[in-house]
């Protein structure tokens, strides 16, 4: 089995051109995925779709997703994605990412808190709690009615998506800051921008992405004064968006709370670890 999985990753995952439905087909075929496992792929393949729309996709393996690349702010160069099993191919991997890479900075996201992180000299960013969200459960009732839900379509309106997503804080800037979701990512059928459009302005947003039979929603931000009802909103919109398919994400602090109210389940920790260039 080793050596089969060793042909295969080797030969077809590094192929950047691999379609996203076989990449599916072979991770959900070839190995068995815990809800856990489900949530750090799909959270990977989120990531890669992000990092492949700015012309620099990642590599998957086995154990482990990794980006040798500068990649946007707030992406990891690399996710893992199994647990004790895939410890020692995550290790080696990792090694060689800070080996040979001539970044000054790296984030690693530790998807079952299973690195030592002291190999590597890595310090903790933050840590988090993976969620499901069965499809047993109807979708949220109080879901900011008064606003009209819908999914970004045209890349104008994704520009002004971003910039809502950015918060207040960006347009005090004498430089917006530099885009993170580019216009490819509107052509993946696989990939929704939900908004919350109010007076003509967007309010509320998420993001969901579907990797085999699952849905990711990420990148949920809302007005502080209603978030659990946009946060209804974003998790009803994004059900009948994909629908039939549980939904997976990762939160922390209050976001983790109101996501429990709206049906999450918590399935475990996670942890991102960060690395830097000695500059000495």
């Amino acid at each position: 089995m080793a050596k089969c999985c060793e042909q295969v990753f080797g030969d077809v995952f590094e192929d950047v051109l691999i379609r996203s439905n076989d990449l599916d087909d072979l991770y959900s075929t070839t190995f068995m995925r815990t809800q856990v496992e489900q949530a750090a792929y799909n959270n990977a393949r989120w990531c890669d779709a992000v990092c492949r729309a700015h012309g620099i996709p990642g590599e998957f393996h086995e154990s482990l997703w990794l980006n040798r690349h500068p990649v946007p702010r707030f992406y990891p160069n690399a996710v893992t994605l199994s647990n004790t099993r895939g410890l020692a191919e995550q290790r080696a991997l990792i090694q060689d990412l800070i080996a040979t890479s001539t970044l000054p900075n790296l984030a690693i996201k530790d998807s079952f808190c299973a690195l030592d992180p002291a190999p590597f000299a890595c310090h903790l960013l933050f840590e988090a709690t993976w969620l499901w969200r069965s499809t047993s459960l109807p979708k949220p009732l109080d879901t900011a009615t008064r606003f009209h839900w819908g999914v970004v379509t045209e890349p104008s309106d994704l520009a002004r998506w971003e910039t809502a997503w950015n918060g207040p804080s960006a347009d005090d800037q004498s430089l917006p800051p530099a885009r993170i979701f580019l216009p490819a990512l509107l052509t993946d059928n696989d990939i929704a921008f939900v908004a919350a459009h109010q007076d003509g302005h967007i309010v509320a947003g998420a993001i969901a992405n579907r990797s085999g039979d699952v849905v990711g929603i990420s990148n949920v931000f809302t007005r502080e004064e209603d978030a659990p009802r946009f946060w209804a909103g974003c998790v009803a919109t994004v059900m009948d968006q994909f629908p039939g398919l549980p939904l997976v994400g990762y939160e922390s602090g209050s976001e983790l709370v109101i996501a429990r109210q709206c049906g999450f389940a918590a399935l475990g920790p996670l942890r991102v670890w960060a690395w830097a260039r000695s500059s000495t």
